[in-house]
């Protein structure tokens, strides 16, 4: 493995004196159901008091994972839903699916604000940038679209392209935009600088997640391997294996502190790998299908995880 620059992430304090890593969440705490057919994302809002679900019945829903109780049920998308972004002021959320349409919803109200359309296929993921200002979405149509959340237009102020195939994953880190793509690509745009830069991973790539201060981005890649990726220099710094990840979109994390990677397996799986040392320290059995996306709690102590079993689970330590 090469050589891993320093993060500020406290890893000494989160290994037990003896070697033995803390306690991850494993412990299956509660099972939230009531979509009908997959549930193919869950993500918690920014204070982690929250999440929603993205289903393939053309609904969100938004949970409390602490008690188990399902709040509000969101209609309206007529395809299904594939990924879903709650601002961090937890007024309102984005949601993208099947039907090229991204909505922007009040959470009190469960009413749309907006409605953008400008993608030409389906829109495969969505996130906030820019202290909220912006919205990023994703999609089947090989490029990125930028909206501007301070306006009413519903047309994007930035059309990203580029890309050789389906874009499956976006992220934003201060200035820098993230994209991967089925064409094995993993691209940056510097926003404010004008740069785009292009790391080939050779293999599509599903998910992304990045590290704290924006240095390192995980990519999950469907040649069952999770790769770390140098923003600066674009060196492949480790590559975690032992799940099974070969047709079908999944996702990855890190825990707060990013000590541990975590991601999935179309086995049923979850698995935690010590990221600095890359070898595995935990992995447990989620559900009985593939395990479709994840979302770790901001203070690490609850995992989520959805499955094509309709399933949404709370783990804990």
């Amino acid at each position: 493995m090469a050589s891993y620059p320093k993060l500020p992430h406290e890893y000494e304090e989160d290994e037990l004196q003896d070697g033995r890593h803390p306690p991850l969440p494993s412990k299956e705490q509660r099972v939230l159901k009531g979509h009908e057919g997959a549930v193919l994302a869950v993500r918690f809002n920014p204070q982690g008091s929250y999440c929603l679900s993205c289903g393939k019945d053309r609904t969100l829903r938004l949970w409390n994972p602490h008690s188990g109780v399902l709040v509000k049920t969101y209609a309206g998308h007529g395809y299904e839903v594939r990924d879903a972004a709650v601002a961090r002021d937890n007024s309102k959320f984005a949601s993208c699916g099947g039907d090229k349409q991204v909505f922007l919803w009040d959470v009190a109200s469960g009413n749309f604000i907006r409605k953008l359309r400008g993608h030409d296929s389906t829109v495969n993921a969505v996130c906030f940038g820019a202290e909220d200002n912006l919205l990023l979405t994703a999609g089947y149509d090989q490029c990125v679209k930028v909206w501007d959340m301070k306006s009413r237009s519903i047309d994007p102020i930035q059309v990203i392209k580029g890309f050789q195939d389906s874009v499956t994953c976006v992220a934003v880190s201060g200035t820098s935009v993230f994209a991967g793509s089925v064409d094995g690509s993993l691209r940056r745009f510097d926003v404010r600088a004008g740069r785009a830069t292009t790391d080939q991973l050779h293999h599509p790539v599903t998910a992304l997640a990045l590290t704290r201060d924006g240095l390192c981005c995980l990519a999950a890649c469907t040649d069952s391997a999770l790769r770390l990726v140098d923003v600066a220099g674009g060196q492949l710094l480790a590559t975690y294996t032992g799940h099974v990840h070969e047709s079908v979109k999944m996702d990855c994390c890190l825990t707060p502190s990013d000590a541990y990677v975590v991601g999935s397996s179309e086995t049923g799986e979850v698995l935690y790998w010590d990221l600095v040392e890359a070898e595995t320290v935990e992995r447990f059995k989620a559900h009985g299908g593939v395990v479709t996306s994840m979302a770790m709690h901001p203070d690490g102590a609850l995992l989520l995880t959805s499955s094509v079993d309709g399933c949404v689970k709370v783990w804990g330590k």
